[in-house]
Parts: structure tokens; sequence; C-alpha cells
């Protein structure tokens, strides 16, 4: 906080960045002895923690890495192919007509 600065400004902008981190997921591995990087231990178990704007509180257990890591990272709505484009017929021209379908007969 700037000594210059007002509180309510302050109390403002601190509001904000909790609201932001608010509904934020992590994991914690459920180890011994201090936090190390996650891929240390990837078969022990973690604790699913949730920030509700002033604390990290546990919302579920997940048994390894890999499960964590689904419950932290879903997957994304799965998109359309989109439909292709008609080929072009033979020939070098900007003015090619489209190619026929391949089951029509002639």
């Amino acid at each position: 906080m700037n000594s210059e600065e007002p509180l309510e400004e302050w109390a403002r902008k601190r509001e904000e960045r909790r609201e932001r981190t608010r509904g934020r997921l992590r994991a914690v591995p459920l180890t011994e002895g201090p936090h190390r990087g996650a891929h240390v231990d990837p078969g022990a178990p973690r604790a699913i923690q949730e920030f509700n704007g002033a604390e990290w509180v546990t919302v579920s257990i997940a048994d390894s890495l890999e499960a964590a890591k689904a419950i932290l990272y879903p997957p994304g709505p799965v998109k359309e192919r989109p439909v292709p484009r008609p080929t072009l017929g033979q020939g070098r021209g900007r003015h090619r007509r489209t190619a026929p379908p391949k089951d029509a007969t002639s």
C-alpha cells in the first residue's frame, strides 16, 4: 500500500484482485515435507483446493497427478470440422468451374 494512496482506493484495488482470483483451483500434494514440484511424486494423492476470495478451501481429493490434471484442466468443447470447400476443375485460371461431384454420372 502506498502511503499517499487513500484507504478507499487501496480497498477497491484489493477487492478487484480478490474477485479475479476467486474460484481458482490448485492441486496440493499430500506428502511429507515441503511442497516441491508437481512432477516429483506423480503417484501421490493431491488435495484440490479452491480460492474463495480469502483462503484456500479443500473441495476434493485426487488419487494422482493425472487425476488432478483432469480436474484442473477439463477438456474444452469439441469443435466441429468445417465443411470442405468444393475443389476446382482442371486448369490454372481463376475462372475454373468447380469439379462435379464424384458420385454424379455424366
